[in-house]
C-alpha cells in the first residue's frame, strides 16, 4: 500500500488554471505515493481514506514546490569567489580559470549543498547545466528532490568532443531515473561558445536520443553585438535558423529581445527561464518578461549559480522580477503576484517540460511546500498570494514534500547531512580558489 499523508488545516493554494491560484482556507491536500489524490474540504474526502500521515497545517499555507528553471548547482563553490564583476570578465577571468580544477567529487559536494540551500528554501525542482553531471545525478537520486540536468557544452573549448560525449552518456544512463524525478537534455552552452557545426552535431545528437535542449540566450548586450558581427542577426534568430527550435528548448536569460525575437519564441515554443537577481548583478539588463508572457511564451523563475547570485532563493527572486517589471514598464500593475507566483511554480514546471508538477490538483506529483505564516512580517494577512510574493522569506519554510515524500520536517532536512557538507564545501571552495589563483 503506498504512502498516504494527509495535510490538514491550512490555507490551500489550489487549481489548475492559467490564472491565479484559488486559496481555500482550513482545507486539506490528501497524498497518496507520489501524487496528489484529493484538494479540498476535509468533508469531501472519501471516509474509507486513511493516512499514515498526518501534517498539521493550522496557520501554514500550503502551495505548489517551487521550481528554479536554470542554475548551475556546483557554482555554490565559487560563491563570493569573484563578486562586482561583469559577465565575460568574470567568466573568462575568474569563473573559467577556477572551474579547470573541478573534479567529480567537487561538483558531488557542491550540488548537495545547492540542493539542501533550496529545499529548506521551498524549492523542489531545479534545472542544472555543468559538468560531472553524473555526480549531479547522484546527488539528487539520494536526496530525493527533482531536476532537469544536462552537461553544458562549449564548442570552442578543448575537448568538446569528449563533452558532448559526457552529455549522451549522461542522457543515456539517466533520463527518466528515480520514478521519473530526472529529465535530462543536451545543453549547447551559448551562440558564442557553440560554432554552428558544433551546435549542428548537439541537434544530431539530441534528436537521436529525443531530448530536450538547455542553452543560454541573448543574455548580454555584447552577446548581440558579437552574434551580429559574426551571423549578421540576434542570437534568438541565429539559433533558429540553425534549426535549434525545432526541438523542445529551454532558453535561460533572454534579456536583450526584440518584437521579432520574441515573435520567433512564442512560434517554436521556447520556454524561457528567467533570472532576475543574476541579471541585475552582473549588470546584463531586465528581461522583458511582461511582453513574453503576453506573446504567450512560457515563463518559469530562476536564480542561475550561486557565484552570480550568492544565493539560491525562490523568494528574492519573486521579488525582483515582479518589481523589475513595475520599475521597467513604470506601471505598477506589471507582473502581479499571483502571476509571479505561477512562474515560480506551474511556469517553471512547463518551461522544464515535466508533467502534472507545479499545481495543487488531483493527478498532479505531490511536490508540496508549507509556510509557516506565524511571524511578525507575515501580518496582517489582506491578501495570502501578496503575502507569499511581497512579504515571506525562506526562514518561513516548515515542510518540503517532493514525489510525496517529506524531505523538510519542521524545518530540518532529513536526507542531507549538514554537518558533512560543510566540512567539504568549505576544503574544497578554497583548494578551488588557491589553485585559480597560481594558474
Amino acid at each position: 500500500m503506498p504512502t498516504r499523508v494527509l495535510i490538514e488545516g491550512g490555507w490551500v493554494f489550489a487549481g489548475e488554471g492559467d490564472g491565479p491560484f484559488e486559496i481555500l482556507e482550513d482545507a486539506v491536500v490528501a497524498v497518496e505515493g507520489e501524487r496528489i489524490a484529493y484538494v479540498g474540504p476535509a468533508a469531501g474526502l472519501p471516509a474509507d481514506w486513511a493516512p499514515t500521515r498526518r501534517i498539521d497545517a493550522r496557520g501554514k499555507a500550503v502551495l505548489p514546490g517551487f521550481v528554479n528553471a536554470h542554475t548551475h548547482h556546483a557554482m555554490t563553490l565559487l560563491r563570493g569567489y569573484a563578486d562586482d564583476v561583469p559577465l565575460m570578465p568574470w567568466l573568462r577571468e575568474h569563473i573559467w580559470p577556477a572551474e579547470e580544477n573541478l573534479t567529480g567529487d567537487d561538483v558531488y559536494w557542491g550540488t548537495l549543498l545547492a540542493i539542501a540551500e533550496s529545499l529548506q528554501a521551498g524549492v523542489t525542482t531545479f534545472a542544472d547545466m555543468y559538468f560531472f553531471m553524473d555526480r549531479v545525478a547522484q546527488a539528487v537520486l539520494e536526496t530525493g528532490v527533482r531536476a532537469h540536468l544536462s552537461r553544458g557544452l562549449i564548442g570552442v573549448a578543448p575537448g568538446s568532443d569528449r563533452a558532448l560525449e559526457e552529455g549522451r552518456e549522461l542522457v543515456a544512463t539517466f533520463q527518466g531515473a528515480g520514478e521519473g524525478r530526472i529529465r535530462c537534455a543536451l545543453a549547447p552552452h551559448a551562440p558564442y561558445t557553440c560554432p554552428p557545426e558544433f551546435v549542428r552535431q548537439v541537434l544530431a545528437a539530441a534528436e537521436k536520443l529525443a531530448c530536450p535542449i538547455h542553452t543560454h540566450l541573448a543574455e548580454t548586450k555584447a552577446e548581440i553585438e558579437e552574434i551580429r558581427a559574426q551571423y549578421g542577426k540576434s542570437p534568438i534568430r541565429h539559433f533558429a535558423d540553425l534549426g535549434v527550435f525545432e526541438h523542445e528548448t529551454l532558453a535561460a536569460h533572454c534579456v536583450h529581445l526584440e518584437s521579432e525575437d520574441i515573435e520567433v519564441l512564442a512560434r517554436h515554443g521556447v520556454r524561457v527561464a528567467h533570472n532576475p537577481i543574476s541579471n541585475c548583478k552582473l549588470a546584463s539588463g531586465i528581461a522583458p518578461v511582461t511582453e513574453l508572457l503576453e506573446a504567450g511564451v512560457t515563463v518559469g523563475l530562476a536564480s542561475d549559480g550561486a557565484a552570480s547570485t550568492n544565493h539560491l532563493d525562490m523568494f528574492e527572486e519573486m521579488r525582483l522580477a515582479a518589481n523589475l517589471q513595475k520599475v521597467s514598464r513604470m506601471d505598477a500593475r506589471a507582473l502581479p503576484a499571483w502571476q509571479t507566483l505561477r512562474m515560480a511554480t506551474v511556469g517553471g514546471a512547463r518551461a522544464l517540460g515535466f508533467d502534472k508538477l507545479g499545481c495543487l490538483a488531483p493527478g498532479y506529483l505531490a511536490d508540496i511546500v508549507i509556510l509557516d505564516l506565524n511571524a511578525p512580517h507575515l501580518w496582517p494577512r489582506h491578501d495570502l498570494t501578496s503575502l507569499v510574493v511581497y512579504s515571506a522569506k525562506a526562514a518561513d519554510v516548515d515542510t518540503v514534500l517532493v514525489h510525496g515524500r517529506v524531505l523538510v520536517d519542521g524545518g530540518e532536512l532529513l536526507t542531507i547531512d549538514m554537518e558533512r557538507v560543510e566540512h567539504e564545501v568549505q576544503a574544497r571552495a578554497e583548494r578551488l580558489a588557491r589553485a585559480a589563483r597560481r594558474g
